[in-house]
């Protein structure tokens, strides 16, 4: 099976295909679920479009995973998104793929499927997994594992007040369709400017950590960058 495309010439999932030719497509794009040498593996991060701002000597990042769930509707693949709580320290009000920080002992894809049950309420017998994307280091210390996994439909989600403020899907082939992302930057708090990649979808802003890894599957199932 190979990629379709969008009017526009953007490469996009192919409607065509049926739900297991494209569970092995994707899946055939990923890592297997096995332990890897996180530092090894960082290929993708905040700082990949502004190089210079990376810090020579840092910290020992601290490793954690997201799920990116992809739910199996009948209109075709979506993907789950929350937008965080306001109450949070960090990243107040931010859309975000459900994950969090890597407990002692737990594999990658244990802590993405635990803390996606904890903060939107999606039972892991709901999701079978498909492998691992490319890990993301974060300016904010954190090396995140993306934790691909089919959603089948029946299940309910209920949000983790003290999380996540909001839960929505958005349409796996408009995330990963280049044209519908930008190039923007912003002034950080040090006076420094810095750049990211946006999208904006249903009123949702979707940018920084979250826009970098769905931007980085992209790169895994097309063999493309983005401009």
């Amino acid at each position: 099976m190979v990629p379709g495309r969008t009017g526009a010439g953007a490469p996009t999932v192919n409607d065509t295909a049926s739900p297991s030719e494209l569970r092995a497509w994707i899946s055939g794009h990923l890592d297997p679920l096995e332990e890897r040498d996180p530092v090894q593996g960082i290929t993708r991060s905040d700082y990949d479009l502004d190089p210079a701002h990376r810090p020579a000597h840092h910290e020992p990042l601290t490793p954690a995973s997201v799920l990116v769930p992809l739910v199996e509707r009948k209109e075709g693949l979506s993907v789950i998104l929350t937008r965080r709580a306001d109450t949070l320290r960090r990243h107040t009000g931010q859309v975000a793929l459900p994950g969090g920080r890597r407990d002692p002992g737990e594999t990658p894809w244990q802590t993405a499927l635990r803390e996606a049950e904890e903060e939107i309420g999606l039972h892991p017998s709901f999701v079978t997994l498909a492998g691992l994307s490319t890990p993301y280091q974060t300016g904010t210390g954190y090396l995140i594992t993306p934790v691909v996994g089919f959603v089948r439909e029946g299940f309910t989600l209920t949000p983790n007040p003290a999380e996540v403020a909001h839960i929505f899907e958005t349409p796996f082939g408009y995330l990963m369709d280049p044209a519908n992302y930008e190039r923007l930057e912003r002034e950080a708090p040090g006076g420094e400017t810095r750049r990211f990649y946006a999208t904006t979808y249903a009123d949702q802003y979707i940018w920084g950590a979250t826009a970098g890894m769905l931007r980085a599957l992209y790169e895994r199932l097309y063999g493309a960058a983005l401009a």
